[in-house]
Formats: structure tokens, C-alpha cells, sequence
């Protein structure tokens, strides 16, 4: 049964995409289920849907466990997938439905992303309940120093400005 251990289980299959917010984020529970029977990762699920909500692009569910990649969550497997498949990293014009409030790696992925709007499911007080608490991760952000474990550290190099010097040398460059 998909959602493991939890009692509720996923929501029914949608018969038809474009019914709206509600029939979408259900997908991305869907997508999170479907990492989770596969053993793929963590209970995470999103998607990338155009703004108009008429065609989901892409799907991604969080693949940290099969890939031992850190990185790979479900909002960032989804955006590298929509990525490839429009051939744009720019993907103003589309939407992120994602399973639960995505982490601070995540908010930071949709944000260079360009989505229109982010909907989110889960509270991250749900996913810290079910094992999933990001909140130091949250707390280091706004303080480095409120970490005891790892350090955040500025190191004085003479070269630092060398590689934007040699961007900004650049006659044509991308911008993003």
C-alpha cells in the first residue's frame, strides 16, 4: 500500500490533467508514493506543470537513497528533468507542485528555477514529524554560528575575483 507506515493512504489516480490545484499537488503525492514504493529515497514527490495548469512537464520524487546523492530531492530530480526535456534552465512559464515545503537546498533550486508559483502540501512541521526535520538547517542559515557541528568560513584568497573577471571578459555569455 503507498505511504508505507502512514495511515492515509495516496489519493486516487487523476483521470485527466487540468482539473486545477487540487488534482495537481495529488500527483505529486502520487510521484512521492511512487519513490517510496520503489525505495528510491525519501516521501517527497513534485512536478512541473505549464502556469496555465494544462500539461505537466515533468515529475521527479526524491532519489537520494538510489543515487547516494544528496541533492537529488524530489523538487530538484523534477526540475533537472524539466530542464532536460525543454532544453531551458529558465523555466519561467511553469509551476512547482511539490509534496511538502521544500528545504532550504530546494526553495533555493525553485527560486533559480524561475517558477511562477510554488505549491507546497506538507507542512515542514508534518515531514519533521514523519522524520524529516530540516529546522537546523533553516537556523543555519540565518546564523552559521548556531551550529555546533559544521562551520561556515570565509578564506581570503588574492585569485577570488579571477573567474569573474574572466566571465565578465567574456564577449558573449548567458546570463541566468
Amino acid at each position: 500500500m503507498c505511504g508505507g507506515s502512514f495511515e492515509t493512504p495516496c489519493p486516487p489516480k487523476p483521470q485527466m490533467i487540468g482539473l486545477g490545484n487540487l488534482n495537481l499537488m495529488n500527483q505529486s503525492i502520487l510521484e512521492a508514493c511512487s519513490g517510496v514504493e520503489a525505495e528510491d529515497g525519501g516521501p517527497f514527490g513534485a512536478i512541473v506543470v505549464r502556469t496555465d495548469g494544462n500539461q505537466v512537464v515533468a515529475k521527479g520524487h526524491n532519489m537520494v537513497l538510489r543515487t547516494n546523492d544528496p541533492t537529488a530531492h524530489a523538487e530538484v530530480t523534477a526540475i533537472r528533468n524539466a530542464a532536460a526535456i525543454l532544453g531551458k534552465f529558465d523555466l519561467s512559464g511553469y509551476s512547482l507542485y511539490t509534496s511538502c515545503y521544500p528545504c532550504p537546498m530546494c526553495m533555493g533550486a525553485c527560486l533559480w528555477a524561475r517558477f511562477d508559483h510554488i505549491y507546497y502540501a506538507a507542512s515542514a512541521e508534518q515531514a519533521a514529524a514523519a522524520g524529516f526535520d530540516d529546522k537546523a538547517f533553516h537556523d543555519f542559515l540565518k546564523d552559521p554560528k548556531s551550529d555546533n557541528i559544521r562551520t561556515l568560513e570565509h578564506l581570503e584568497v588574492d585569485s577570488v575575483l579571477l573567474p569573474f573577471k574572466l566571465w565578465n571578459a567574456k564577449p558573449i555569455k548567458t546570463p541566468y
